[in-house]
């Protein structure tokens, strides 16, 4: 039997596997865990009603698995289309020197961590390889450079510009006053502010990171890959901006909470 195996089948396996892999992260990360529990029960309820022989019943149920495949594209379009629109894209510090990553990740962490201390509320997007532009209601451009003392000046309470959020494509500050989509997570703590909801939602359709900056906590918040991770200091928002970018420093562990922020945005 060994003898009958060829290469190919090698690495038919190994590409099987590999989707595999990607498809339970991706139902770790987008928390389908209770969509895949449901499909469970109404699984072993299809069992059941064969055993039982209840006909109707089974009917039903048989007409529902018939049309699974199409039922999975739809339940999980915005991951499928996260996955899909990563192939052929860029990075986001592409054209950027190491020292001017360095400079980068100084002013935003400053920025965000002085914008807590003062108790502006912001929104930071760092588009990542997925474009957003489908994803945003454009803003105002700004197409300016990365300055911790512009990023106060936006999200300053008596600014027109900050009830929405600032993207940042190519190491530059490309817009403001964006707006992103909320969160269809019917799972998410009811307490989370739409600031918070909204950064998660992007988060949650594209690979984009969002930085949230609550003016009730005065705190600092992280959402990526639909998670999001709570009461960051200067020194946890530096290391995640430097983990984004590729920058491993060392440094103090996130504390990540999955939708535990109780901020108003």
């Amino acid at each position: 039997m060994l003898g009958q195996i060829r290469p190919q089948d090698l690495v038919d396996l190994f590409l099987v596997w590999i989707v595999v892999y990607q498809v339970l992260l991706l139902i770790r990360r987008s928390g389908a865990v209770q969509i895949l529990a449901g499909l469970g029960v109404m699984a072993v309820a299809y069992m059941l009603s064969i055993w039982f022989e209840l006909v109707t019943f089974n009917l039903l149920l048989e007409k529902f698995f018939s049309n699974l495949f199409l039922i999975v594209v739809i339940l999980f379009q915005g991951e499928i289309r996260r996955a899909l629109a990563q192939i052929g894209s860029s990075s986001f510090f592409s054209n950027t020197s190491r020292i001017e990553e360095a400079q980068l990740v100084d002013e935003l962490s400053k920025a965000l961590v002085a914008c807590a201390q003062r108790g502006f509320g912001a929104l930071v997007v760092i588009e990542n390889e997925i474009s957003l532009d489908y994803f945003l209601e454009e803003g105002v451009p700004i197409r300016g450079e990365i300055s911790s003392d512009l990023i106060q000046s936006i999200f300053h309470p008596e600014s027109p510009l900050h009830d929405g959020a600032i993207l940042i494509q190519n190491g530059k500050i490309e817009s403001a006053g964006c707006f992103l989509p909320l969160s269809k997570n019917t799972a998410l703590d009811k307490n989370l502010g739409t600031r918070h909801r909204a950064a998660i939602g992007l988060t949650e359709e594209t690979d984009a990171s969002v930085f949230v900056v609550s003016e009730e906590q005065l705190a600092v918040s992280w959402a990526h890959g639909g998670v999001l991770s709570s009461h960051m200091d200067h020194a946890d928002v530096r290391q995640a901006l430097f983990n984004l970018f590729g920058k491993r420093q060392g440094g103090r562990g996130q504390k990540t909470q999955e939708g535990s922020s109780g901020a108003q945005g």
